[in-house]
């Protein structure tokens, strides 16, 4: 328990934390409860969940009870993003997306050993609340003039549209959720991302007010690339953890394409390996980087943490194969579906010429180019060489009756789809 804060600023998993020494200090002579909050404003998780749910995973182990709020409440709100106003969706689908994101936070956590993890919903202390009991109870313990203060709300109050009352108040829902945890479970310390902190720090105020205490934040820096760019819903970029929303082979294939600059601080995040291990890895990365050494290590890591031991097998299959290194015709049709699905190609029936296919994925230009590769030696279906310029394409070649997978040359792939 005492070395769990020097494993996480090791791993790169402290931005900001409210009296350092303090917390140290609680959580050496713990065991303390945690928590960290999930709003179901998607359908799924995202990156920066994920490291959520790793900081949570990684103090229970160390002994620490952990809770993992979902945001039933807080959700029907939205936090203010500094840019626009949130779309505010439906009780029925916050109440899906609710059940969605608390079926996939199970398998990160331990809900069943000895320190289970506490699942809860915020829904479940605030749809009690009248109106008025809220303004009365909570609401005169937050000053307006250090509200406005908070770094989302100022940028909206500068914004031409300003900000609604709904988004205001999100961050005494927020306090409202710490001060019920530590009343509930003496819950002590909230994790979060370093963009949370002005939400995280209503918490810990309200309850210094309320109950005299004084109670830790810990937040973790943003995922970003190399230039500072952060993953995100916002940004366009987010990577889902839900296999529905980013197909476990996309998810994979997005780790093995991590740039080098970036594959060392990620594999401290998002896995378990060694320092040793990891050191190792970033000498390859810097020694050799074309073999992908490190960055193949670390999306076997996170694929499997997130979809399995079984999908990580099934994509690594599909990869290999993809470059002529295995076997496609063994891939399973979901597999095989997911990996086709971004290669450029073309609608081809039973009985075209392989020549004809070739020219209707793009792979060639002419009949007679895609005759000059076949003679070359250079076109293959399904990683098979095609050797007879008079070859069709019979129903075996198209994988689960939909894909067969053409090639010309070592790395130009296209997907001739069935029509």
């Amino acid at each position: 328990m005492s070395e769990i804060l020097d494993e996480l600023q090791r791993r790169g998993l402290v931005a900001q934390t409210t009296d350092e020494s303090a917390l140290r200090q609680a959580l050496a002579g713990g065991p303390i409860t945690v928590y960290c909050g999930f709003d179901p404003t998607a359908p799924s998780l995202h990156m920066g969940n994920l490291v959520q749910l790793i900081v949570l995973r990684r103090l229970q182990r160390a002994g620490h009870r952990v809770i993992c709020l979902v945001g039933g409440s807080t959700g029907l709100i939205g936090d203010p993003r500094p840019t626009a106003e949130r779309v505010l969706r439906t009780k029925e689908q916050t109440a899906d997306w609710v059940q969605r994101i608390e079926r996939q936070v199970q398998p990160f956590l331990d809900f069943t050993g000895d320190n289970p993890a506490i699942l809860v919903n915020n829904l479940d202390w605030t749809a009690p609340l009248s109106a008025l009991d809220f303004l009365r109870d909570i609401g005169r313990h937050f000053r307006v003039n250090q509200m406005v203060r908070k770094d989302a709300v100022a940028a909206r109050l500068e914004s031409k549209d300003g900000i609604s009352y709904t988004e205001f108040s999100y961050q005494i829902l927020q306090g409202l959720d710490y001060l019920h945890l530590y009343r509930e479970y003496g819950c002590t310390l909230q994790t979060g991302g370093q963009d949370q902190w002005g939400n995280l720090t209503a918490g810990s105020d309200l309850i210094h007010k309320v109950e005299g205490a004084s109670v830790h934040l810990l937040t973790t820096p943003l995922v970003t690339d190399a230039s500072g760019r952060k993953f995100g819903k916002s940004e366009g970029n987010a990577l889902w953890l839900s296999a529905e929303m980013m197909s476990p082979y996309a998810f994979y294939q997005w780790w093995v394409n991590v740039e080098d600059a970036s594959v060392v601080p990620m594999l401290e995040t998002f896995t378990d390996r060694s320092t040793e291990d990891i050191a190792r890895l970033g000498e390859s990365s810097a020694q050799m980087p074309f073999l992908r050494e490190a960055q193949r290590a670390l999306a076997a890591d996170v694929t499997t943490l997130v979809h399995g031991t079984a999908a990580t097998l099934a994509v690594q299959a599909a990869s290999e194969a993809l470059f002529g290194k295995g076997d496609v015709t063994t891939l399973d049709a979901r597999t095989l579906m997911d990996a086709t699905s971004e290669l450029p190609g073309g609608m081809v029936e039973v009985g075209s010429s392989v020549v004809d296919a070739l020219v209707a994925v793009g792979l060639v230009d002419s009949r007679n180019a895609a005759r000059r590769a076949i003679a070359d030696g250079g076109a293959s279906v399904n990683n098979v060489k095609v050797t007879d310029p008079e070859q069709v394409l019979g129903t075996q070649d198209f994988l689960h009756g939909r894909v067969a997978l053409l090639r010309r040359g070592r790395k130009s792939l296209a997907a001739a789809r069935l029509a």
